[in-house]
């Protein structure tokens, strides 16, 4: 009961109503629109206060402490990319490229949804270790990476099977036409560190650390106090690009609308207990648990439209925006909290033998 509680009561969060607003105002065709220009702003200045606060965190806290949960991140990103793409690929039936594409979407992690779930923190009293944000940094690139380096593999054992059933010829045709679909790792890992997104992370984590708290003082104003309202707007235009997309829920199918809910509502929970275990705060544990639930929108289409290009965008784009996104803030972010707030006991650890036996 206490989860429904808190899902009803972030139902009625600003953040919230104003997501719902936009996909109300796309359904009735309104003209409604977010000025580019602040369109293209809003991302930047949301990515550079959370880097900030996670450089200031950072040099309060030392690279020593955040090494471990930085290693452990990384290595359940990668476990749940391969078990996304086992699911797809065998339960789903999707084909090689899509399958692939849609792991390294849920492998990946979302700036976005980021920067939700601190809002949510905000509105419960509660803070978080910040330099979760410099784990938000490391895992950007690593699931596309990764589904990028597998689908390679793929493609280069399509090739010597063709090559060993044709005749030499029929084999050099093979060759151009497969390896047209192969990319390289290098060219991936350039335009995913090189990105927008990462590059103004990356960077205002750095400034962050070398300022420290006595020097974000005189930006205070601008990185914490209008953050907040910065993603009410930004989530009207979430708002109405999710409700854009609506009409082709229906072409992702059942089996991938029930993954892109059940998925990241596993992989988060998992993540929170996780991060618990390791010693993170009930805050630090719902947003080490929501990098394991988000979904890429933002980043995914950037790379994959390049790196797969026979993936079809419709679904790992409505999947994780029509879908996912508004199930993890909606419903993900209180159930997650919920859980870590359960199984934290007064000195920090968990207890989970009473979160099992009683649930929550």
């Amino acid at each position: 009961m206490e989860i429904l509680e808190l899902i009803q009561s972030n139902l009625l969060t600003p953040i919230i109503l104003f997501f719902l607003f936009g996909i109300i105002a796309a359904r009735i065709k309104s003209d409604l629109k977010i000025p580019e220009a602040i369109s293209e702003f809003l991302p930047i200045y949301l990515l550079a206060a959370i880097g900030l606060h996670g450089g200031i965190e950072m040099r309060n806290t030392g690279f020593e402490n955040m090494l471990i949960p930085m290693l452990v991140a990384i290595g359940l990103s990668l476990l749940f990319t391969l078990n996304h793409y086992q699911i797809l690929r065998r339960l789903g039936k999707f084909n090689l490229f899509d399958s692939y594409a849609l792991a390294s979407t849920y492998g990946a992690v979302g700036a976005v949804h980021f920067s939700v779930g601190l809002s949510f923190l905000k509105n419960q009293g509660v803070t978080s270790e910040g330099y979760i944000a410099a784990i938000l940094a490391v895992l950007e690139p690593l699931a596309f990476i990764l589904a990028i380096f597998m689908t390679n593999m793929a493609v280069s054992k399509q090739i010597k099977a063709k090559k060993q059933s044709f005749t030499d010829a029929d084999s050099t045709e093979i060759d151009i036409g497969l390896n047209q679909t192969k990319t390289k790792i290098s060219k991936v890992l350039h335009e995913s560190i090189t990105g927008k997104a990462i590059v103004i992370l990356l960077g205002s984590i750095v400034i962050g650390y070398i300022i420290g708290e006595e020097g974000f003082e005189s930006i205070k104003i601008v990185f914490d106090d209008m953050f907040t309202g910065a993603i009410v707007i930004f989530m009207i235009e979430m708002g109405i690009i999710a409700g854009q997309r609506l009409d082709d829920i229906k072409k992702v199918g059942i089996f991938l609308t029930a993954f892109a809910i059940i998925m990241p509502l596993f992989n988060g929970t998992i993540g929170t207990l996780v991060a618990t275990a390791l010693g993170l705060s009930v805050g630090g544990a719902v947003m080490f648990g929501l990098l394991m639930a988000s979904a890429s929108f933002i980043a995914a289409p950037a790379v994959l439209r390049h790196a797969i290009p026979q993936a079809k965008p419709s679904l790992y784009i409505t999947s994780a925006l029509g879908i996912t996104f508004p199930f993890n803030i909606i419903v993900t972010l209180p159930i997650l909290f919920t859980i870590s707030t359960f199984v934290h006991n007064g000195e920090g650890t968990i207890d989970l033998f009473n979160f099992i036996t009683k649930g929550f």
